[in-house]
Parts: C-alpha cells; structure tokens; sequence
C-alpha cells in the first residue's frame, strides 16, 4: 500500500457487464488487485447468458454492490450503477478492457495534489483478444470546440471524474447507443467542468470482434450522435464550412499531441 493518501479518497468504479464472460475476469482482477485501499466496485449486469453471472458470483465477496436486473441498455446500467455510488472520485471500466497496475493510487495522488480539477483523463494501451498490445492511445486535452469539431478524444477507462461534477450533470443519457460516455464528458464541459490531462497509462482498451468499436454497427447512430453533439456545444447545425474547420481543429490537435499520429503511423 501506498500509505494515508490511500485512505483520504473513495473511488467508486463501476462495470457494466453484458455477455463478455471471456474477457470479464480480467477486468475484474485488474480493479480488485489495484494496490489501492479505499475502492468501492459495484458490478451491473441485466442479463447475461453466458459465464458471466458464474465469474461475478466467484468474486462477489470483492463487490460492494452487484446490480442484477434489466436494464435499458449501457447508460441505463451506468445510471444504476453510480446511484449506489458513494465515493469522492468516479471512474467506468467496461467488462472487457483493464485497469493498468497501480492506476487508482496515481488518479488518487493527482486529485489530492490539484484541487481545483474535475475530471482527469489519462492515456491507454490498445489491445486484441489475446491481451497483445496493438498501440498506444492518448488522451487530447478536452475543448468543447475541439470535441464538437472531431478533434478531441478521451479515453474513456482513464478517465475519472468528481462526485459533484457527475451529480451536476443528469448523468448518462439512455437513448445514446454509442457515444455515451462522450456525451457525459460533453454535458461536465458544459457545465464548466475543469479538465485535466494526467501522463500517465491508466488502462487497456480492448478491441475484438464483438466490440461496439470494431463491429461498426452503430456507425449511422454515432453519426446522428455527432450532429445533435454539434448542435448542443456550438448552437446551430453543421454548415459547409465546417468541413473545413473540422479539418483545422484535427490539425491542431494532432500538432499538440503528435504521439498518437506517430503511433497510429507506426502501428499502421
């Protein structure tokens, strides 16, 4: 352990989980093998037929809350979730990506030691099915002109955020399918949220067959997503111009964090 800095804040994470019995064990694992005292883990799950309910029963001594009933999809489980949540500072891991060694006390050190920030995103490792490291990702220091025009990502397992700053919020939006937890980060912006980039590795997100990202079969949902983002950050919708500006604000982004074009050109 790391001494009283451990103590002094709650972290409350949360895990949705849905039928990723392969995977969900490790992210289990990695949450309750954190070299962290003060955790508390609440698991959902409205229905899984696989092993999952099986792998959740074998660590539930682990979970301050397990959450089992249906649900309205991922925001509804979130929602259910964080509203049994008690602690200082909040964070999400979905059941097949991993929180990296000794994250929570590094989020911990980095609230205790800057007050005044809200939420904190670190940096992730891109990894398959067998846990290989694809590449590295990393978080853009959040703008919501930046966000609005495609030109600002946080990785959404190193991010965490406030208690206060997720209640000033309605919390996550149920009819997003795809884009939840950007739509999240968007209404704490909005809201006059300060954020803060933390350069450190936080965790693995996972990308296989199955997954939201790789499947694509959200694509004309997101894209919806994008314009009604457009329209609540900027107040009007897209016009002509904004192609171009669009392309404007993703050269800045890349001109202020090259590493992630390095790796994504080196990584092909």
């Amino acid at each position: 352990m790391h001494g009283l800095s451990d103590k002094r804040l709650k972290i409350s994470i949360v895990t949705i989980s849905y039928n990723q019995g392969k995977f969900l064990e490790q992210t289990i694992l990695s949450v309750i093998n954190q070299c962290y005292e003060n955790i508390e883990y609440i698991i959902v799950d409205p229905g899984s037929t696989d092993r999952s309910r099986e792998i959740i029963n074998k660590y539930s001594d682990h979970f301050s809350h397990i959450v089992l009933e249906p649900d309205a999809g991922p925001s509804d489980g979130l929602n259910k979730g964080f509203l049994r949540a008690t602690g200082d500072i909040y964070g999400f891991i979905n059941s097949d990506d991993k929180l990296l060694p000794d994250a929570l006390h590094k989020v911990s050190e980095f609230f205790k030691n800057n007050k005044h920030a809200d939420v904190i995103s670190g940096h992730s490792l891109i990894i398959d099915e067998r846990n290989e490291i694809l590449r590295k990702c990393y978080s853009n220091k959040f703008s919501l002109k930046m966000n609005a025009y495609g030109a600002c990502t946080l990785m959404q397992p190193s991010t965490f955020f406030r208690k206060d700053c997720f209640h000033k919020t309605t919390g996550f939006n149920i009819k997003n399918c795809c884009c939840w937890d950007d739509e999240l980060f968007v209404d704490m912006g909005l809201n006059g949220a300060s954020f803060h980039i933390i350069n450190e590795f936080l965790s693995s997100f996972r990308i296989h067959s199955n997954s939201i990202n790789a499947s694509g079969c959200l694509d004309q949902e997101t894209l919806e997503y994008y314009d009604r983002k457009f329209y609540k950050i900027i107040n009007r919708k897209k016009e002509g111009k904004d192609a171009i500006l669009s392309l404007y604000y993703k050269l800045i982004k890349h001109i202020r964090n090259p590493s992630n074009l390095i790796e994504k050109l080196r990584k092909r």
